[in-house]
């Protein structure tokens, strides 16, 4: 299968630190795939260079055969995200004091037609794409249960609905691709599995290729077809959720011993996965 998401091994440093180390990956069209690690290792400053926050000291992002980051030539994050690169954050970046409508209503604008001035002017066809525009954002609300919270403004949603905000957002801008940055950070685990079942919902309806940083493992072994993990910028391993559960590198990486017998390895066999959660081990 052809890749629809290039990254060509990039690097980046801060001063001194070499804070990602070629670093390399590619996404066919529908693939939902996991980026792993310990706090630290570098997965949200690779989102970062991915879409544009920052720019590779080397290496190149390609979405649909389009260069989006390049040392020499980069473009901007609304640029990539015109591209077909979504994102939501670790860190929830709601517009707070707007509607819960007008949050996803704002995104469809990326995707807009209508001049500044058939806007001023209320011609036909800016009132018609501006009805477009709504029925699209309250056909994503209704997906994500929150329809009826529309017109509430967005601070006031619960921490689990302002998440799953976040993501329809991210969705009104009609991604190729959609980078999810810990979307069940602070969800409780009944939230957990109802947005484990829209993750793979959307991306089944809307055809997206997905890349997912999250801390919960359960989460990411059940969703995701293929993991990397990386630590301290570096990729360590890359597989299907079995190899990774079984990897000696990514069990010392979360508990800073890999198993050194026999008898400790059959047992990391058996449910590394379920130790590194237990331990506290966070992606």
């Amino acid at each position: 299968m052809s890749a629809l998401l290039e990254v060509a091994p990039m690097s980046l440093s801060f001063g001194g630190l070499k804070a990602v180390c070629d670093f390399s990956l590619e996404l066919a069209k529908g693939e939902l795939v996991g980026l792993i690690g310990p706090n630290g290792a570098g997965k949200t400053t690779i989102f970062n260079l991915l879409t544009g926050v920052y720019t590779p000291d080397v290496g190149s992002v390609t979405l649909a055969g389009k260069l989006l980051n390049h040392p020499e030539r980069g473009l901007r994050p609304f640029e990539i995200a015109a591209a077909g690169m979504a994102r939501t954050f670790q860190n929830i970046r709601l517009f707070a004091d707007l509607s819960v409508l007008d949050n996803v209503r704002i995104a469809t604008h990326l995707r807009a037609r209508s001049t500044f001035w058939g806007a001023l002017l209320k011609t036909t066809a800016a009132r018609k794409e501006e009805s477009r525009q709504r029925s699209h954002a309250m056909e994503l609300l209704d997906i994500f249960g929150l329809a009826g919270r529309a017109d509430e403004v967005a601070r006031f949603l619960p921490y689990g609905d302002q998440r799953r905000l976040e993501i329809a957002r991210a969705l009104a801008t009609d991604p190729k691709v959609l980078l999810l940055d810990e979307p069940a950070a602070g969800m409780n685990p009944q939230e957990k599995i109802a947005l484990k079942g829209l993750i793979q919902l959307v991306r089944e309806r809307f055809g997206l290729t997905v890349l997912l940083i999250e801390h919960d493992m359960g989460l990411v072994m059940d969703i995701c077809e293929r993991i990397v993990v990386i630590d301290h910028g570096v990729v360590i391993a890359r597989g299907k959720p079995s190899e990774i559960q079984v990897d000696a590198k990514v069990i010392e990486a979360y508990l800073g011993a890999a198993p050194d017998a026999a008898g400790e390895a059959g047992a990391g066999e058996a449910g590394a996965g379920e130790a590194a959660t237990d331990s506290g081990a966070k992606a």
